[in-house]
């Protein structure tokens, strides 16, 4: 268990799910579920070469604001309830139509593993 510094995924991925962030992650820290990404805060090793890859600008450092609210989220669905993605998906057909939408996490999110086409 690492516990050092990591980035956090946030709501603005619920939905979007580009993916971009998994190919370029050296460590494939990523997990999925059927609507979100999370990363594995223990298994980041801060790089951050997943945050500008990300469209929505769901990823963020967790030193950012936002990512006191996502970080334990992010863990524990990293740790043994989704399984690890470590190649780049398809993202939903509607994933622009909610890019900018608010309050995605209480409208839409649910704790379903991933079955996307990413996964290994």
């Amino acid at each position: 268990m690492r516990g050092g510094p990591c980035y956090v995924v946030t709501e603005a991925c619920i939905n979007c799910q580009y993916m971009d962030c998994v190919e370029v992650c050296p460590v494939d820290c990523f997990y999925e579920d059927d609507n979100m990404l999370v990363i594995h805060p223990d298994e980041c090793i801060d790089c951050g070469v997943c945050e500008p890859e990300c469209p929505p600008e769901a990823i963020v450092p967790d030193t950012d604001p936002q990512a006191e609210t996502w970080l334990e989220l992010n863990r524990d669905y990293s740790d043994n309830k989704w399984p690890n993605i470590t190649r780049k998906g398809e993202p939903p057909a509607d994933a622009e139509e909610h890019r900018d939408e608010a309050d995605k996490y209480n409208k839409y999110f649910f704790d379903k593993p991933g079955s996307a086409g990413g996964s290994d």
